[in-house]
């Protein structure tokens, strides 16, 4: 058996990981990443930072790059957005979390970036894979929207097998045949995949759902399933999104989630003193 920070799946001693982030811990502490699902200016993004930073967030979102469906669509600022996002870390002292696309990009955006994001769409983009993995970033590796927890688990193992300890799993829904929501949110692939692996494991109500109505909810859901974090969208004017307006969060509603989502997760770890064992988990710097 590889050493367990260099393979995904759990060995004899059943520990599970602690990634440090700042003053975070992914895996120990419970952690809400917020933020607008892309960086539109300097105003927005730092407004916006301000207030889920006020409201209790840990880590601010927000996409530089952004593969969207349509060509035409917003795409995303590029190495704009990653300085307006820098200037946001320095104004809030959030850690930031943004997305690479490509392969090329992967080495300078970590110059602004305190976690790499891999979307759904380049889970499976092994080129990627590869390049975060020669890293010394975490990564948050999102579930594709038709992979299987094997093929999820794989793909984190690419990330691995090139050195990089740091990986953090997100299931943010996957397609079925519903089409009341922007996708079906699978809150049994977080006791699936704790099972099984030794990965934190966050969840991202935001798409999973596509409806603002939901998202709280399956916030508390996804506390209750176990999961270790959650990600959700927040925009300070969520009428003026160019990228997904219709479940982004406005600061009240996200002040209000978070409140609920800290006080259902304190009394999980009083419920389940043994589960949350500082003992159990090993820490990663």
């Amino acid at each position: 058996m590889k050493d367990l920070k260099l393979c995904a799946l759990k060995n004899n001693d059943n520990k599970r990981t602690v990634i440090k982030v700042g003053d975070v811990r992914i895996g120990l502490d419970f952690v809400i990443i917020a933020g607008p699902c892309s960086v539109e200016s300097e105003k927005q993004t730092i407004i916006t930072a301000q207030k889920v930073k006020e409201a209790g967030a840990d880590m601010l979102r927000g996409g530089a790059f952004k593969p969207r469906t349509s060509p035409y669509a917003f795409q995303g600022l590029g190495i704009k957005g990653l300085k307006i996002l820098e200037k946001a870390k320095k104004e809030t002292g959030l850690p930031i979390v943004t997305e690479v696309i490509d392969p090329r990009d992967a080495s300078w955006v970590c110059e602004y970036a305190d976690i790499l994001q891999v979307g759904a769409r380049n889970m499976q983009n092994f080129s990627l894979l590869k390049e975060v993995g020669k890293t010394d970033k975490p990564v948050l590796l999102k579930r594709g929207m038709y992979s299987t927890l094997s093929e999820w688990l794989n793909c984190a193992e690419y990330i691995l097998a090139e050195g990089n300890p740091k990986v953090i799993l997100c299931e943010r829904g996957i397609r079925t045949h519903e089409t009341y929501t922007r996708n079906t949110l699978d809150l049994s692939i977080v006791p699936a995949a704790q099972e099984v692996t030794h990965l934190p494991i966050i969840v991202d109500p935001s798409h999973g759902t596509g409806r603002l109505s939901l998202i709280p909810p399956m916030s508390m859901a996804a506390v209750a399933a176990g999961a270790d974090g959650i990600i959700v969208e927040s925009h300070y004017k969520p009428c003026e999104a160019l990228c997904d307006k219709d479940q982004a969060l406005d600061p009240e509603m996200f002040r209000d989630l978070a409140t609920r989502v800290r006080s259902l997760r304190e009394f999980m770890e009083n419920l389940d003193k043994e589960r949350y064992d500082e003992s159990k988990f090993i820490e990663l710097i």
